[in-house]
């Protein structure tokens, strides 16, 4: 993994995200500090610029109050206003006017504008004074000093309350916004240092945060390795602290299911390399990714050299097998390996790796060594095809002589025909028994033609088990269980029915009276789960897997008496398997036994002309 820069790095982060918290406060307490204390000079300015003026006032009012002749050596009433306005100092009052109720300047504190003394003024504030006898406060923009004044406007009442003139005062604000802007410049410089010192404990306390993390990340690079002997350290109990203990049990928990694991490998690797069957894994397009000794013995390719092959290329299944997923529902098959050098035949089973939501992972193939099971088998099937050829003239031409002697007239009459009754039943189930040697050998030599089309199961099922129920005893009940759906599949009616005549005899022929045979039908993933169970008296669990090999009879002694020849099931083996479909009994001893087999449901992948 690379390395974090510091510009990328959460410690970054905390900094800015610690000092952008402390500027928000700073803003919001520098801005709500500096309001107030503006409002709070400004009102104190104001106060005393009242004082100041209410003075005056009390000056002015006893000015007009005074009375004065034409003899009298006193000033006149405009030149003690004017010395009275001329003894308010003037640092902070830019413009002081008194004006008489006839709108005419008494006096000024404006040197400058000495020539306006006796003239009328126009202001309108003062106008409103004079008319209504109350009072103004203003602050405006003075464009001559451009600066913002004061500027308030009180009457000049005389004994009987009646209003005798004004005073106009415009006072400077400059003062108060000196105040405040040097007072809001000690409050940056204050906060400039506060960041910075706030900055620098950012660091120490984003290091803090930051270190126990970083220490973490190591650890994992170094687990990821395999390592699992380091352990973080716990600087606390926090959040921080918590994480790291979790993170020390989850390297310990690693390191035991490593351990676990490594020991299950050993083991699996172990077998792999100690069975005699080869086993070949691969994913789930097919290609290996496992082989034992054992199959790079069998098929004369090392481990390394089929790595990444596919599946059907290394078993050279191509023309059997067009799509790997064909290959769950083949089971198992035999593959010819012969050469030049002799006959050589693998037996290979298929089973699937399904993860938990029963999708397919990947595929599982044993490989095992059946050459001399195929040649003793071979051997055995052409014994049975020479003998039942053998056999079937002969047989036949016995069944027409006692036909034709049951035909005629015996010396015996009690006697000759029992006889000839025996003779003619053991005839029959001789000619059959040739009969299914026949057929079961076409099927071994692979001449067996099926005609498929397209079938509606359930309803042929029904057609089957309507032509037993009529012809059945009714000491025994035919019970169906069978799927409203409709499922259609592609089969040879007439081979279908052989399986199905074969199963259901075999049912009715080892049910008990009063016993219930029962017909089911079950949809699966791809397929359809026929089965047919009876009440009989069952098949042992060593037993069960042999009833379909070829004259195997669980109950020799029942199975001749009942006239069975030992291949009916064989038949519906080698039929069923033909569809691709798999068979199967289930039995226990004295509480019955089912016959169960699958056949592929209709889609372009099963489908087959032939």
């Amino acid at each position: 993994m690379n390395k974090v820069g510091f510009f990328r790095s959460i410690q970054l982060k905390f900094i800015i995200i610690f000092i952008f918290l402390l500027l928000v406060a700073f803003q919001v307490i520098g801005s709500y500090f500096s309001t107030q204390l503006e409002s709070e000079l400004r009102k104190n300015f104001e106060e005393s610029v009242k004082d100041r003026v209410d003075l005056l006032n009390y000056n002015l009012e006893q000015a007009f109050e005074k009375e004065r002749t034409e003899d009298s050596q006193e000033l006149s009433l405009q030149q003690e206003v004017q010395n009275i306005v001329s003894d308010v100092p003037t640092e902070d009052i830019t413009n002081l006017q008194v004006i008489n109720a006839q709108y005419r300047v008494m006096g000024t504190n404006d040197y400058s504008n000495q020539q306006n003394i006796g003239k009328r003024t126009t202001k309108d504030l003062v106008l409103q004074v004079l008319r209504f006898g109350e009072g103004t406060e203003d602050t405006k923009w003075n464009q001559q000093t451009e600066n913002i004044v004061f500027v308030k406007t009180e009457p000049i009442y005389d004994a009987e309350e009646n209003v005798v003139g004004a005073i106009y005062l415009e006072t400077s604000l400059e003062g108060v916004n000196e105040q405040v802007q040097n007072i809001n410049g000690i409050f940056l410089r204050g906060a400039l240092l506060a960041i910075t010192v706030s900055a620098f404990i950012g660091i120490l306390v984003a290091r803090t945060i930051t270190k126990p993390i970083l220490e973490m990340r190591r650890q994992a690079q170094t687990m990821a390795k395999g390592d699992f002997t380091q352990k973080v350290n716990v600087y606390g109990s926090d959040e921080i602290g918590q994480l790291a203990v979790s993170f020390n049990d989850l390297n310990e928990r690693l390191k035991h299911s490593q351990a676990t694991t490594e020991e299950e490998r050993r083991k699996l690797s172990s077998v792999l390399s100690n069975m005699s069957d080869g086993v070949i894994a691969t994913n789930r397009s097919g290609a290996v990714t496992l082989m034992n000794d054992a199959a790079a013995k069998l098929i004369g390719m090392s481990p390394e050299d089929v790595q990444g092959k596919f599946l059907l290329d290394v078993l050279q299944l191509e023309e059997r097998v067009v799509d790997i997923t064909e290959l769950q529902d083949s089971g198992s098959m035999i593959i010819d390996f012969s050469d030049e050098d002799g006959f050589f035949l693998i037996r290979a089973n298929f089973s699937t790796v399904s993860d938990y939501e029963d999708d397919i992972t990947g595929f599982i193939t044993v490989i095992s060594d059946v050459t001399e099971q195929e040649k003793v088998e071979k051997e055995r099937r052409e014994f049975v095809s020479n003998v039942s050829h053998e056999l079937r003239t002969p047989l036949t031409t016995l069944r027409s002589y006692l036909e034709a002697l049951t035909d005629g007239a015996w010396q015996d009459k009690e006697i000759a025909p029992k006889f000839l009754g025996v003779t003619q039943n053991e005839t029959e189930r001789m000619i059959r028994m040739v009969n299914d040697l026949l057929q079961l050998s076409k099927m071994d030599n692979k001449n067996y033609g099926l005609h498929k089309e397209k079938v509606e199961f359930i309803a042929y099922f029904h057609q089957i088990i309507d032509r037993f129920e009529m012809n059945v005893t009714e000491k025994i009940t035919l019970k169906r269980e069978l799927s409203s759906g409709k499922y259609n599949v592609w089969l040879d009616p007439d081979k279908m029915t052989q399986v199905l005549d074969n199963i259901i005899s075999n049912a009715i022929k080892y049910s008990p009276n009063g016993g219930t045979i029962r017909f089911k039908v079950e949809r699966e993933k791809y397929s359809l789960l026929v089965s047919v169970q009876d009440e009989g008296l069952g098949i042992s669990y060593d037993k069960v897997h042999k009833i379909f090999e070829r004259f195997y009879r669980a109950d020799k002694a029942r199975t001749r008496k009942l006239g069975g020849t030992g291949l009916g099931l064989a038949i519906a083996k080698e039929l069923v398997e033909a569809h691709h479909g798999k068979i199967w009994a289930e039995s226990k001893e004295g509480k019955g036994t089912t016959i169960l087999f699958t056949l592929p449901l209709m889609n372009q992948k099963r489908r087959d002309t032939t």
